[in-house]
Order: structure tokens, then C-alpha cells, then sequence
């Protein structure tokens, strides 16, 4: 468990992100000496092209032609990727605000490319008192972004001694900031200054003192790799013409790792994730197809055929089953995550998250977002699978989240001490002072209504759950809480965002109204 101080009470997982948009025709900067360092191999088609350039002006062409579609074939087939850059002492331009030991940072530099940046540190219980700030460049641009805010208390976890918490792999993190195609990034971690007037013989003066930074800062930039677009994704009209963009997401006929020649270990959890929702999806599904209201009820009866209590058998209340993209459907590589599933006895309640990653994307990259907070997730922070069991984006997609089956009691890692017999849902974007679109609203109230519905749960009503240990309260002791609660019910956060976390008492009008009470 995180001890936050006072001051850190009540934080914030909302940062405000303008997503750089690039130019088609934006050509990759080489890398610099220093990002070429990273465990990356370069690219065959950087020598390609150079050899061409001595070949003459006809064959330069044919070899950017040639260069252009190996490009594409390789972002079609691209698994994804983390560089992971070790953070040093600053400069202070400051000294009175950050002396040297408590800013650390990286300066400019040209990187591969990526999507999604973080910071983590060595202890999950350690606490970064202080600030994150990263600028980027988007791919093909010459000019940098402002400095924007990483959320520095990550409190989307895995309970207390837990084995997923305790496994040796897990860090310290701050939220990730989705920043869309990128090469080049620079970031300053500054210490909290904390400032005290002391008596001394010559009068009064002001000391200032910062607490140390965690050991082991690194700077986690993810390229979340490319897939096919989930079929049928819905799309939401620009407000206004934007710049053109770079697709990010190239379809591929086959997702790397998915197929019968891929590593067998790979397809088998591939496999195990199709096999999870027997049932309610063929084999190879990207998407759960929405059910009508009688339909959603015979599966009930089906799924849960000796569980259902008296009173669910005389009146089912469950809201029809909506339409759910799949782990295939955005593209998990599945050979990332742990092989087995945790589940809990039951569903009670729902809690709802902002993921404080930006409000910069469209839905047709929100697969690439989600692939990239599984990754990050996974191989930065070093949970066993992503950490919410659903996602949503601002178009009202739903999107299956941890691995286990979208209909089972899934052990997630999202709401630090509550997240047993509960599920975590998290809608893209940071809700802090922006309006959550009213499409992610009713997405909320739909899979609600569906979900707390196979176990018989009330919407609007209160159900009790176990503290396993947290900064609102101690480890074992039983908490009333709303059935659809926010993050902050059960964690002292701003999560899920105080515009957000304003729609839930419609959200559980709502998802009762659609499960018939």
C-alpha cells in the first residue's frame, strides 16, 4: 500500500493532452547515437535507400518506392515495442526550487518511434513527491509540444499482497500520456519543494528541502505496434477538419503471434483468450455481437444455469448484452501477458476509472491506445495482464479488457484494495474538467446493466466489500459502497475525474432502467 502525505491526498489521475497530428508524407528521423544504444535494432531500408542514392536518380526512386512498401508491410505486421531510457541528474536552473540530486530528466533527443510515454521507478510503494513533465515531437514535425503533466500517483493496482502485487516485477509508475506518433521526447522529474521559515540568531530565514526521488527514474516510451481496426468500430464526426494523419493502425490479414506457425506457446494463449468466451463468440471473434433484451436472459440461464438465486430465476434483471470488441478484435499480443486466469467467487460492484492518458485521440486509434496501456502495463509496470477488465472509448466502444472471459469474475488490478468481486472499467481520456462525451456515459450504463446483471447486482443500490488494504481504509475492513462506484470510493484519487465521476448518479439510474427496475 501507498502511504501518501497529506498534501498528497486526493490527487489527480487527469492530464490534458493535444495529440500531435502528422503529415502523410512525414519521413522517420535516423535515430541519435544515444537512442541507438537501446535494445532496438535498426532497419534494413535505411542501407537499402543509402545504396540507392549511389545507384543514381532512377534507382533511388525504385528504392523508395521499394523502401515506402516495406514500411508499410512492417507497420501491418509490427509487434510493438518499449524503450526504456535511465533517468540522470539535471541542471536546476533553480537552485532554490530543485537542487541537482532532486531533478532528474533526459534532455531533447531523437528516439524510435512511439505513441505512449511514462515514467517508473524501482518500489511500487514508494511515492514520487513531485512533478512529470514530458515535451514530444510528432513524426515529421520540426516543432516541439508544451511541456504536459504526467500523473505521478498511478493508483490502478493490484491489491496488498496479492501475488500479482508481490511477484518481484512490479514498479512504480505514473500514469501513461498518450502522445500519438512520435520521435522525439525530452522530460524533467522535479522533486516537491518543501519550504519552513527557522529562528536563528540573525533573525528568521526560509529553508528549502526536497524530499529524494524514487531510485531507478526511467523514462518508458511504447510503441504499441499495429493491428487491424476492430470490424465495425464506430467513428465520431471531427468537430472540424483536422490536419492529415498517418493511419497508425495498417491491417493486417493476420495478427503477428496469432497464427498456427507462430511460437506455440503464443498461439496456445491466443487460443485460451478466443476459448475464455465459449459461448458467446465463434472462435477467432474480434467482436461479441449486442443482444436483444430475451436473448441476454436465455444466456443467463445458460451461463449460470446452477448459481442463479430464487429470485433470479422468477425475474432476471439483466440489461441486454451490448456489443464488446475483443482482446483480437484490438489487437493483444497475448504471448505479453501471464498464461493462466484469476478469478473471484462473484461480481458486486463496478468501478468506474478515467485512464488520465489524454483526450487527444479518435477511435480509430483507440486500439493503439489500448495497446499500448497493456503494455504498459505489463512490461513497464509489471502487472500480469492490463489492469482494468473493460475499456470505453469516447465513441461508446466497449472493449474487453483482462483475459479470463468477459462474462466471468475476472481478478483485476484497478482499484488498490477493492478488487476482489469487482470489475474495473476505465473510459479513455482524462475527465478532470473536460465533459465525458455522452456516448462513453451510456456505454457505462449499458455494460453495467449487462454485467452486474449475471450476478444479480442492483445498480443503484449498495453492497459491501472487503478492504484489502488501502489510504481510505485498513486491510480487512468491510466498506459499504455504491454498486457503480468511482475510483476515488475506494482509493483516495480524483479518478475517475471530477466531470466523470459526476455522471455516475445518472449512470446508475440508467443501467438500472435497462436491466427493467
Amino acid at each position: 500500500m501507498r502511504g501518501l502525505l497529506a498534501s498528497s491526498i486526493g490527487v489527480t489521475c487527469a492530464a490534458a493532452l493535444a495529440l500531435p497530428l502528422t503529415s502523410p508524407a512525414a519521413a522517420a528521423r535516423p535515430a541519435s547515437p544515444a537512442s541507438a544504444s537501446t535494445a532496438f535494432a535498426g532497419t534494413a531500408s535505411a542501407g537499402t535507400a543509402a545504396g540507392a542514392e549511389a545507384r543514381g536518380a532512377a534507382d533511388a526512386r525504385g528504392a523508395a518506392d521499394a523502401l515506402r512498401e516495406g514500411r508499410a508491410q512492417d507497420a501491418a505486421q509490427a509487434p510493438g515495442s518499449t524503450q526504456s531510457l535511465p533517468l540522470a541528474p539535471l541542471a536546476s536552473r533553480d537552485r532554490t526550487l530543485a537542487p541537482a540530486a532532486a531533478e532528474q530528466g533526459l534532455p531533447r533527443r531523437d528516439v524510435r518511434h512511439f505513441s505512449l510515454v511514462g515514467v517508473v521507478w524501482n518500489d511500487p510503494d514508494t511515492v514520487l513527491h513531485g512533478s512529470v513533465q514530458v515535451r514530444t515531437r510528432a513524426v515529421g514535425a520540426d516543432t516541439w509540444s508544451g511541456w504536459q503533466d504526467l500523473e505521478t500517483h498511478n493508483d490502478d493496482a493490484a491489491d496488498p499482497g496479492t501475488a500479482e502485487r508481490t511477484s518481484g516485477r512490479v514498479h512504480g509508475a505514473t500514469a501513461p500520456l498518450w502522445v500519438g506518433d512520435s520521435d522525439g521526447v525530452e522530460v524533467r522529474v522535479r522533486a516537491e519543494a518543501d519550504r519552513r521559515t527557522e529562528d536563528t540568531a540573525r533573525g528568521s530565514r526560509t529553508a528549502t528541502a526536497s524530499a529524494p526521488l524514487p531510485a531507478g527514474l526511467r523514462l518508458e516510451l511504447v510503441d504499441p505496434g499495429s493491428s487491424a481496426p476492430a470490424p465495425g468500430t464506430r467513428e465520431a464526426a471531427p468537430a472540424a477538419a483536422p490536419r492529415a494523419v498517418v493511419p497508425h493502425d495498417t491491417a493486417p490479414t493476420v495478427e503477428p503471434g496469432a497464427g498456427p506457425d507462430a511460437e506455440p506457446a503464443a498461439y496456445q494463449a491466443t487460443l485460451d483468450a478466443d476459448a475464455a468466451n465459449a459461448g458467446l463468440a465463434a472462435p477467432g471473434a474480434t467482436e461479441i455481437p449486442e443482444l436483444s433484451r430475451a436473448r441476454t436472459e436465455r444466456e443467463l440461464f445458460s451461463l449460470r444455469a446452477g448459481e442463479l438465486t430464487t429470485r433470479q430465476r422468477a425475474k432476471p434483471y439483466i440489461g441486454p448484452r451490448p456489443r464488446i470488441v475483443t482482446r483480437r478484435g484490438w489487437g493483444a499480443d497475448e504471448k505479453l501477458r501471464e498464461r493462466s486466469f484469476v478469478y473471484t467467487k462473484k461480481v458486486k460492484a463496478a468501478f468506474v476509472h478515467h485512464t488520465a492518458s489524454g483526450n487527444g485521440y479518435n477511435c480509430a486509434q483507440a486500439p493503439s491506445l489500448i495497446r499500448g496501456i497493456y503494455r504498459y502495463h505489463v512490461k513497464s509496470m509489471g502487472w500480469r495482464d492490463i489492469g482494468y477488465n473493460f475499456l470505453v472509448d469516447k465513441c461508446g466502444n466497449i472493449y474487453e479488457g483482462r483475459a479470463g472471459g468477459v462474462a466471468k469474475a475476472v481478478l483485476g488490478a484497478h482499484t488498490l484494495g477493492f478488487n476482489t468481486n469487482s470489475m474495473g472499467i476505465a473510459v479513455l481520456g482524462s475527465y478532470g474538467t473536460t465533459k465525458p462525451p455522452a456516448a462513453a456515459v451510456k456505454a457505462v450504463a449499458r455494460l453495467t446493466a449487462w454485467k452486474l446483471g449475471l450476478y444479480g447486482a442492483n445498480p443503484k443500490g449498495k453492497t459491501y466489500l472487503k478492504s484489502g488494504g488501502g489510504n481510505l481504509y485498513p486491510k480487512g475492513k468491510k466498506v459499504r459502497l455504491n454498486v457503480i462506484s468511482g475510483h476515488r470510493d475506494g482509493f483516495a484519487t480524483e479518478c475517475p475525474g471530477r466531470k466523470l465521476y459526476g455522471k455516475l448518479g445518472s449512470t446508475r439510474t440508467t443501467a438500472a432502467r435497462y436491466q427493467g427496475r
